[in-house]
């Protein structure tokens, strides 16, 4: 087979009337926030799991462990179920609320999700910063996980569906961008407050995640709602009012005609998780689901989660631990931004191989070098050495954060169809939710048992999702959502096969049968 026959790059849609107006820019800035809140949860827990006063407060076996080298190997210092559920529950909760927020998306619109995801937030932050016990800390973290939930359903769907088609890519990966701002605006503030004397630069770092879940909230007051969500809760006028405003232009009849085809389509659905397994939807849920897993099983999320605990592990000082972290965190947020300006033009598909190239590379340098250097019992790495591992870990970010990173969340949000959008962001959100939590809980003891083969399992993983983009994933750019089943999905050399309604199977195979001789109703 040749590689040309799997994508589509060369196919676009009808490109309607839209100019880059300032209402579209300030609303998809202001619902990206909620990237920014992700992302910086996502970066804290790794540093105030690294600080000894957080550890002796909340997990004195983990800090014993620490100080006595002698008790067990430099790869199992940090391998404690309770301090992975610190980091895990956040993304179990994440899971359970994605349910309910598929729910409010589609009943209560994308807006109202992201304030309730807001809200969440809020209450959370103000339970972890105060927090006297685990029992507290942990349900701050539930709810924390529930605005997850919330925000992952809700945000993604909004820049997608109010971005002009042209600049989608771009605006929609404005969420991905503000993940790893989060998650470097963390790694700065954990490497400020570990200095703090008096014990409690912890909280301060749990408290100020305040910041982001307040400029949600307000981001959410203040956006308009997406035209999609308007007509397909049946407000057709304020749908079409609002069109006009975001587009910048009274010429909006044919693309507010098409939303309103589509939202007729989907209100035929009474079912859309049923629906979702039907064979002309089963291709956009077997790209959105492999995305999710293969996203986590790059292995990002737990060096992301636990960077300054890894780097501890390897023997840099707590201090220099925190650094390094900072540093990785800078390379994800300037990588991520040469994928807004690249995406729209390059495309989903080279950004997704190159950078599987780069990280497997990357992944298999760390683990020769840790392989040879850092041994259970004693620490080798050298000042030279480690600076060399922090730059491969910086390639390997880098490679992810223009690719998997942010395609991750793109690719489902604009593929599916408006019947099924709702539930396959959801079912996006819980996979990838699922998956997240599964990394988080089991990254430290299986850093403990692989030890540097940990770098070696995510490598071979980049290789089956590589082979997988090379082969089975379409080019989505440039194509306007409503329009994807035929100018994407039916071109597609496998994909195709799929997109026929299960009536049509029906009476393909009746046809089948009649011209072999064959009638099934004889058979009744």
């Amino acid at each position: 087979m040749a590689g040309g026959g799997f994508s589509n790059s060369g196919h676009g849609g009808t490109h309607f009337e839209a100019k880059i107006t300032p209402i579209v820019i300030i609303s998809c800035i202001m619902a990206a926030t909620g990237g920014l809140m992700f992302g910086y949860d996502v970066g804290v827990s790794g540093g105030v799991t690294s600080m000894d006063p957080f550890l002796q407060k909340f997990f004195p076996t983990v800090y014993n462990r620490t100080k006595d080298p002698g008790l067990n190997s430099n790869y199992c210092k940090y391998d404690n179920q309770g301090l992975q559920l610190f980091t895990s529950s956040l993304y179990l909760a994440g899971l359970t609320a994605t349910f309910f927020a598929s729910y409010t998306t589609r009943k209560l619109g994308r807006r109202l999700t992201m304030l309730i995801a807001g809200c969440f937030f809020i209450v959370g932050v103000v339970l972890n910063a105060a927090a006297q016990n685990l029992a507290m800390l942990i349900i701050g973290r539930i709810l924390l996980g529930c605005g997850v939930g919330f925000a992952n359903q809700a945000v993604p769907l909004f820049l997608s569906e109010i971005a002009p088609t042209r600049i989608r890519g771009g605006l929609n990966i404005l969420f991905q961008l503000n993940v790893t701002i989060g998650i470097l605006f963390a790694n700065l503030v954990n490497y400020g407050t570990a200095k703090i004397s008096g014990g409690w630069g912890w909280r301060l770092s749990l408290g100020l995640a305040g910041f982001p879940a307040v400029l949600l909230t307000l981001g959410a007051l203040f956006v308009v709602e997406t035209p999609n969500s308007l007509i397909e809760r049946g407000h057709l006028e304020e749908g079409k009012k609002v069109l006009r405003k975001i587009r910048g232009t009274d010429n909006i009849e044919p693309e507010f005609l098409e939303l309103v085809e589509a939202s007729r389509v989907a209100k035929e659905v009474k079912h859309p998780f049923r629906n979702l397994l039907q064979r002309k939807n089963r291709p956009q849920l077997i790209i959105s689901v492999a995305l999710q897993i293969f996203q986590q099983f790059t292995g990002i999320n737990a060096i992301m989660f636990y960077a300054p605990v890894l780097f501890a592990t390897l023997g840099f000082g707590s201090s220099a631990a925190l650094y390094s972290a900072v540093i990785t965190g800078a390379v994800n947020v300037l990588s991520t931004i040469v994928s807004v300006y690249s995406v729209d033009k390059l495309g989903r598909r080279i950004l997704l191989l190159e950078a599987g190239v780069q990280m497997l590379l990357s992944q298999i340098i760390i683990a020769i070098i840790l392989g040879i250097k850092v041994t259970d019992h004693s620490d080798d790495l050298s000042h030279g050495w480690g600076i060399f591992v922090v730059v491969m870990i910086c390639t390997y970010v880098s490679a992810f954060a223009w690719s998997w990173g942010p395609l991750g969340w793109l690719i489902p949000s604009e593929t599916f169809p408006l019947e099924t959008r709702s539930a396959g962001q959801s079912v996006t959100v819980c996979v990838n939710l699922l998956f997240t939590f599964v990394m988080a809980q089991a990254f430290l003891s299986m850093l403990c048992h692989f030890k540097y083969g940990i770098f070696l399992f995510f490598s071979g993983w980049i290789f089956v999702m590589s082979f997988f983009v090379f082969f089975l994933l379409p080019e989505t750019k440039n194509v306007p959502i409503e329009e994807m089943t035929e100018k994407v999905w039916k071109q597609h050399w496998l994909w195709r096969r799929f997109m026929v309604d299960d009536d049509d199977d029906v009476d393909v195979v009746k046809k089948n049968g009649h011209a072999n001789g064959f009638d099934p109703a004889a058979q009744l």
